[in-house]
């Protein structure tokens, strides 16, 4: 006997015939949600899943019970002031997954109290991938990047390459939500190009300290944080010749001012500047001139993330979308009853689907591989991924304006979720990565991987 999708197949010895003998269904008791058709993902309803286990529907309903109490009744408010709550991040915190965003659990920083009763020996890129998809339900790309945008791209370089000194005075208040960190790499002449950044760092007299100059643009959280890791030059030009350094808010010369972009609009999205700052020697990250090496080293983590931020924003406009056609009527019909409003609906739950299922892929990778392992094979299919994701999100978001119509163009009301994730499109396919690099990256790791093997396989 061998089992096949619930069944039993028996083969008769010396016969091609096989009878099959199906498994009563049990009823899923296992369904989360209101059941809005693709509203949520399919293991939220009447799907079997092979990667969650009950630690991840417990996480899953605390979750959700924090994001409907504690965010979602505030977000159109909060996004119309630009900012949120400071003490919205100890709240993050004392629920039980504000540190889990930067990856694995920091348990000697964060503690051991994670939402749900997980237990830190369970926690896994699942958990990651939940909590982001439930916070993201929000529908406000500016919301998910006030609460974490800094802490998931400015703490890991801290965590994995700091000094003891370094990881002491940072990681466990940035994890407990008692402060802010963010990442500074951008500046007004260097986004993707990275190894060409300008701001510099040259050590004074005494070599005590760094004297830093420069600016940094469009860094998310930057009038929030009270943390700066900033990529400087110390040596010479190119990748070879980049640091990092941890810079605090009250050090002289720091200035920060929050910049008005289209979208995002609560994640404090700021343009900084460096005058003369002085940098004690000890607030150097890792290694001179080895900051490219660390900056790239999160990359994976940071596409990842933002891929399962734009994939919910999707689903998010599915679901409104859906809601919407069951209610409006034109016509003298139900919106839904139209062809091509179905048709609009088939084409968004087909993309958003497969997305899901290739992110759902891409996080398995993320909870079987080692880092070695993920660094070396998942560089381009998570940028294969984060550029599905926000084409995906663009389309969702235009079919979803096309169904509301005039409400798509308003603030605030219905249509508030769509009119707002219309305008935050650009600020995923954009940052982390723009889709056209994205696109070239993902080919260009596949061809040298391909290249790589049929060289060593010429050689047996």
């Amino acid at each position: 006997q061998r089992r096949v999708h619930g069944g039993i197949i028996r083969e008769e010895a010396g016969s091609a015939k096989m009878s099959v003998q199906k498994k009563e269904r049990q009823p899923n008791v296992n369904t989360f949600g209101e059941q809005v058709p693709y509203g949520d993902p399919s293991w939220y309803q009447d799907w079997n899943s092979p990667y969650y286990d009950e630690s991840h529907r417990k996480f899953r309903s605390a979750m959700r019970e924090f994001c409907e109490t504690e965010i979602i009744p505030y977000v159109a408010e909060w996004d119309e002031k630009k900012a949120i709550p400071k003490t919205l991040f100890r709240k993050a915190y004392e629920a039980g997954w504000l540190p889990g965003v930067v990856g694995a659990w920091q348990q000697q920083y964060a503690g051991d109290r994670i939402a749900g009763g997980v237990l830190v020996s369970q926690w896994n890129a699942f958990h990651e991938l939940i909590m982001l998809d439930e916070i993201s339900r929000c529908g406000s790309g500016g919301l998910v990047w006030a609460l974490f945008g800094g802490l998931s791209i400015g703490l890991p370089p801290v965590i994995h390459f700091g000094s003891e000194y370094l990881r002491q005075k940072v990681c466990r208040p940035c994890l407990t939500g008692e402060k802010v960190i963010c990442l500074a790499i951008t500046e007004p002449y260097a986004g993707s190009d990275v190894a060409n950044l300008q701001t510099t760092a040259v050590k004074s007299a005494d070599g005590k300290h760094y004297i830093v100059n420069g600016e940094k643009k469009w860094i998310t959280n930057g009038i929030y944080a009270d943390f700066f890791t900033v990529a400087v030059r110390t040596g010479g030009p190119g990748m070879g010749g980049v640091s990092l350094l941890l810079i605090e808010r009250d050090f002289p010369g720091v200035t920060t001012k929050q910049m008005q972009c289209m979208g995002v609009w609560s994640s404090g999205t700021t343009y900084i500047t460096f005058e003369d700052v002085k940098v004690p020697v000890e607030n150097l990250i890792g290694k001179e001139n080895e900051g490219f090496k660390y900056v790239m080293f999160n990359f994976n983590h940071e596409r990842w993330s933002m891929a399962c931020q734009a994939s919910r924003f999707s689903r998010v406009l599915l679901e409104e979308s859906m809601r919407y056609a069951f209610k409006r009527e034109t016509f003298g019909k139900k919106l839904i009853e139209h062809p091509v409003i179905r048709l609009k609906l088939a084409h968004m739950a087909r993309q958003v689907e497969a997305t899901s299922s290739f992110l759902e892929n891409v996080t398995y990778q993320m909870s079987t591989l080692s880092k070695e392992e993920q660094f070396k094979h998942l560089g381009g299919p998570i940028a294969l991924l984060k550029a599905q994701c926000t084409t995906v999100f663009e389309y969702c978001a235009r079919e979803a304006a096309q169904i509301f119509g005039g409400l798509a163009y308003t603030r605030g009301g219905q249509g508030e979720k769509v009119e707002r994730l219309y305008r935050e499109v650009r600020a995923y396919s954009i940052p982390g990565g723009s889709e056209e690099i994205m696109l070239d990256l993902g080919i260009r790791q596949a061809i040298k991987k391909a290249t790589t093997s049929k060289k060593k396989s010429s050689k047996l």
